[in-house]
């Protein structure tokens, strides 16, 4: 774990460490390749450079973003605003992860992308990859 993202999770109370600990764990290893870092002050991955999952301390829990989610059809994920094609589930207990649907999703990010990475050259556009 890098250095950034350990100050991270060492920020978090008890119960959200032990979350983003476990996140950690599964994404790091299932996404065999993928740099990750702290970008906006959250842990990301990215492939080739494209942002493809993260989390975050919020309010209502750990929220795990999926950058091109809205696209994953799957349920339990959340669309955003709408403007970007990304979707979260929020967790506020380790007990609440279910490490199948999460490895079902990580798959699915592997494959399922939209070009966030070049989105300002495009003045906003993003292209499905």
């Amino acid at each position: 774990m890098n250095e950034g993202i350990k100050t991270y999770h060492e920020g978090l109370e008890m119960e959200y460490k032990a979350i983003c600990d476990q996140l950690y764990d599964v994404i790091d290893k299932n996404l065999p390749g993928a740099e990750n870092k702290i970008w906006h002050k959250h842990p990301v991955w990215f492939i080739e450079g494209n942002p493809i999952v993260g989390y975050s301390r919020q309010k209502a829990g750990i929220r795990l973003m999926f950058w091109s989610g809205a696209d994953f059809e799957e349920s339990k994920l959340q669309a955003g605003t709408g403007k970007f094609k990304d979707a979260s589930i929020f967790y506020r207990s380790v007990n609440d992860i279910n490490l199948s649907e999460l490895l079902v999703w990580l798959n699915k990010a592997s494959s399922i992308q939209w070009d966030y990475q070049n989105i300002v050259k495009r003045k906003g556009l993003l292209v499905k990859l």
